[in-house]
């Protein structure tokens, strides 16, 4: 088995490191992929990232938000995360076989303490009856692809402040993520490694998956890119991981009202629907006043990006007051993405 280490902290860019490696790289023999990166959502293929994200907190603390290419839920990462990816041949392994895939890193883990580490659920790592490890899995060119977190020293206070699903009345078709008890794993180690930072865990964990006792002894095992590699690596996260087409406008189509009582403005109550990430229709009703048709500010909406910085770009040409008084656009940007 070959490794690579991704040198990037950024999720696209490694997102868009996988992709191409799935697409190209030689897998006579599996390829373990291991990657850290800075705090940042990644949602899965199927998911709408408005059900998934505070978008306040997401702005707020510069997490960096993309879409990858295999389904399941909405994740979380920081730089206390461990992803790795195992890439193969189709034949080699059976698409669902989460337990086959993980048992190199189960093995790993249970040799340095974590003993009750164990596979659950659909697709999930478990250690007293706490989840630490997410995992999704695809399939292309023959080649099968199977990418998960290992939450090593992760700060779980954030999870329930970023992945907080709206609510909102927003009704979709798209894969809603379901919530379960999380944990670091790391206090379940030996002590030896409970004082490591996470790139000196993931040496530690490769080291065991090898058998080695230090990573130098395996160096002729490590995957090297190259310039065409790097070019090509480039072009994907610029098109797709970096894309807002990609991340918003792969989202599927949803509707939802948002309504509130403001002294001084009256009612507000829009209604909305989005379509490949950009409005679609919407219409504002309510009992406020203004000197200008909001039927205009309607117009003008329709076809933005649904995201708050391509909102407040629209909006930056107008006042909102003149449409509903006393109502500001910071005010309407907070009611449609707040």
């Amino acid at each position: 088995m070959r490794y690579y280490i991704m040198e990037s902290d950024d999720i696209r860019w490694n997102l868009a490191t996988e992709e191409h490696l799935m697409n190209t790289a030689d897998v006579t023999e599996p390829l373990l992929l291991l990657y850290i990166q800075k705090p940042c959502v990644i949602i899965g293929r199927n998911q709408n990232a408005y059900e998934e994200i505070d978008f306040n907190y997401l702005r707020e603390h510069d997490i960096t938000l993309t879409r990858r290419i295999s389904g399941g839920g909405a994740v979380y990462d920081d730089l206390g995360n461990m992803s790795f990816s195992f890439v193969t041949k189709k034949d080699d392994t059976t698409f669902g076989d989460y337990r086959g895939v993980t048992t190199p890193i189960l093995h790993a883990l249970q040799a340095m303490g974590a003993t009750h580490a164990t596979v659950g659920g659909r697709n999930d790592l478990y250690i007293d009856s706490m989840k630490f490890s997410g995992n999704a899995m695809y399939t292309r060119h023959g080649r099968t692809y199977s990418h998960g977190t290992l939450m090593y020293d992760v700060d779980l206070s954030v999870l329930d402040k970023i992945l907080t699903v709206s609510k909102e009345k927003i009704a979709s078709k798209a894969t809603k993520s379901v919530r379960k008890s999380v944990t670091n794993v790391k206090p379940f180690l030996d002590e030896q490694y409970q004082q490591l930072t996470t790139a000196e865990f993931r040496d530690a964990l490769l080291c065991h998956i090898y058998d080695v006792s230090s990573v130098a002894a395996i160096q002729a095992q490590q995957l090297v890119l190259s310039d065409d590699d790097k070019v090509a690596i480039q072009q994907l996260f610029e098109e797709r991981y970096a894309n807002d087409e990609w991340i918003y406008g792969e989202a599927p189509k949803f509707e939802f009202n948002r309504r509130t009582r403001i002294p001084g403005v009256g009612i507000v109550d829009i209604h909305l629907s989005t379509e490949k990430g950009r409005i679609s229709a919407i219409q504002f009703f309510g009992d406020y006043f203004g000197t200008k048709d909001t039927t205009d500010l309607e117009q003008l909406l329709l076809g933005t990006v649904f995201k708050y910085e391509e909102l407040a770009k629209t909006l930056a040409s107008v006042e909102v007051a003149e449409y509903i008084l006393n109502f500001t656009n910071d005010d309407l940007l907070q009611l449609l993405v707040g």
